[in-house]
């Protein structure tokens, strides 16, 4: 199941701004180890000064999992277990750093075995798939921002830990909870921390995937650009790994 549509080579040319939501001091947090973590408490109160932060990058590749109009919702687990994770990304338009409103934000990541509904099987384990758990979208609100419910994921042959986003504008949701027409600005891949990979990956049920896992400094997409390249800004729900994580990106797009 090795993403081999990937590659450091970007989709399209358009170059996209991507920040942390965060002060430099919460980034500089964020490098702590695990246990010095900021509680999701301290991200969600610290204030942005996007001046700082503001960093221009290209987008990532899609890889080969995507599957078009998946739902409209905030909470994408489908009852799939794992360690909880948050995600509040936040859209502003390049040029201006104004938040984006009503951007949809979709996501879509490999459950604790490393499969992707749709492709179950691929990484080696034979599990039920409705072709829908894992992925979604959400509206951002007045401030930009897209709030996400879904778990941390897990890892496949050849990659790392990650999580892929589309942008869309002008999108229509449909009374059935899918979406239609609109244009996709931005398309890119979220990573975390190797230090919070490596203690959930000690985690049940995290540890019932066997395959060999390919760590953040040896994945063939992420470049180390840190933020600007999609590394998330983690902060943890409570005291412990199994508590969960909030993660935060700022993604400025083409709008």
């Amino acid at each position: 199941m090795t993403d081999t549509s990937d590659a450091r080579t970007p989709v399209a040319r358009r170059t996209v701004l991507m920040a942390t939501g965060a002060t430099a001091a919460a980034l500089a947090l964020g490098s702590a180890a695990v246990n010095e973590a900021p509680t999701a408490e301290a991200v969600d109160t610290a204030p942005v000064a996007a001046a700082a932060v503001c960093t221009l990058t290209r987008e990532m590749t899609e890889g080969p999992y995507y599957l078009d109009r998946q739902y409209v919702r905030s909470d994408i687990t489908e009852g799939k277990t794992g360690v909880p994770l948050k995600l509040n990304l936040t859209v502003v338009d390049a040029y201006s750093c104004a938040p984006l409103r009503n951007a949809l934000v979709e996501v879509w990541q490999a459950d604790v075995l490393g499969e992707y509904s749709g492709f179950v099987g691929e990484n080696g384990h034979d599990e039920p798939d409705d072709g829908t758990f894992l992925r979604g979208g959400v509206l951002t609100d007045a401030g930009g921002v897209a709030a996400l419910t879904t778990i941390y994921p897990g890892w496949y042959r050849g990659r790392c830990v990650h999580i892929h986003v589309k942008v869309h504008t002008g999108v229509t949701v449909t009374p059935d909870g899918h979406f239609t027409g609109g244009r996709e600005i931005h398309t890119g891949q979220l990573y975390f921390k190797e230090t919070v990979t490596a203690a959930v990956a000690r985690l049940a049920p995290y540890t019932s995937n066997r395959v060999p896992r390919t760590t953040l400094a040896q994945d063939s997409i992420y470049d180390g650009g840190g933020a600007a390249s999609g590394l998330l800004t983690l902060a943890a729900l409570g005291s412990s790994p199994s508590s969960g994580y909030l993660g935060t990106l700022t993604l400025g797009v083409d709008g």
